[in-house]
């Protein structure tokens, strides 16, 4: 009962950031529950079933309101699929002890690119607001097909990924629509989820799965998203992204410096004391960022 309980927070915690920040909810929710002591495979097989049911609503929801653009969406799904069927397979044969060095390092990298994202917002914005007036016509199909398979496989294999590496590379292309990229890519998730739960299922097989650890992932994320509706209208984007990036590289890296002996035992607590140090003012940093825009804002 006390898993289910802690499962249901993480699903919680998960949609909260994800609800609140349009991204993250597969490697926040995988690298917590790899810090519960969960394996990969099990790990990344119950936050994909989980997200067969939220990445359906999310994208019914940008359809309607137009957020999607469906030529794209059509080249991304095949090969992102195909990439998250084979992932999910890979990593179900893999043993949890090898893979899980591995999985934490994808998990690290995309916890320094979120912190990195909202750190630095401004110039992001920037970009993506020229981005989405300079539109050209589109080139040849090959370049989604690619990014829609490595995408999907390391979705699958690492516990998350789709989200922060379809939509920063969509968006550094000229021809591409902010709005649009954000939307499509929600909406494709859905295929990528489930086909990686079709490989999960298939590799580990329905006996494998822990499907209260399911549920309870959906019933978390069931409660959180109207209380990220909430918060995203209180909390500024920009400090909970740097928030949930520094929770992110936080959670793995205990897992890199015990498994690649990257630095002596007796560092390690300094390396956690440097990190917590240069987290906490990167939020004050941000908090202060944005309290100045606000003033300049009322005049």
């Amino acid at each position: 009962m006390q898993r289910i309980i802690i499962l249901a927070l993480v699903g919680f915690a998960a949609q909260l950031v994800d609800g609140s920040l349009g991204m993250a909810y597969g490697v926040t929710s995988t690298s917590l529950l790899l810090i519960a002591g969960v394996a990969p495979a099990a790990a990344s097989a119950s936050v994909h079933l989980a997200e067969v049911v939220t990445t359906a609503a999310s994208g019914v929801s940008h359809l309607r309101f137009g957020n999607v653009d469906k030529q794209i969406l059509r080249r991304l799904i095949i090969p992102g699929s195909i990439g998250a069927f084979l992932g999910a397979c890979l990593v179900s044969y893999l043993p949890g002890n090898m893979i899980k060095p591995y999985v934490a390092l994808f998990l690290f990298s995309l916890g320094i690119y979120v912190f990195s994202r909202f750190l630095f917002v401004k110039q992001i914005k920037q970009a993506e607001e020229k981005v989405a007036v300079e539109r050209v016509p589109q080139k040849k199909s090959r370049f989604y097909r690619t990014l829609g398979f490595v995408a999907g496989f390391f979705d699958a294999s690492g516990g998350g990924g789709w989200g922060p590496l379809t939509t920063p590379i969509l968006l550094t292309r000229k021809q591409a629509d902010a709005r649009k990229v954000v939307g499509t890519v929600d909406t494709s998730e859905f295929a990528v989820a489930l086909a990686a739960s079709l490989g999960f299922l298939i590799s580990l097989g329905w006996g494998q799965v822990h499907w209260e650890w399911v549920i309870a992932l959906m019933i978390g994320g069931v409660v959180a998203a109207p209380i990220a509706a909430w918060i995203v209208r209180i909390i500024p984007a920009r400090i909970l992204g740097v928030l949930v990036g520094g929770l992110i590289i936080f959670t793995n890296l205990r897992t890199l410096l015990g498994s690649f002996h990257l630095i002596p035992t007796d560092a390690v607590g300094y390396v956690y004391v440097v990190f917590s140090a240069i987290w906490m003012f990167a939020t004050l940093f941000v908090i202060n960022q944005h309290v100045r825009q606000v003033k300049v804002k009322k005049g």
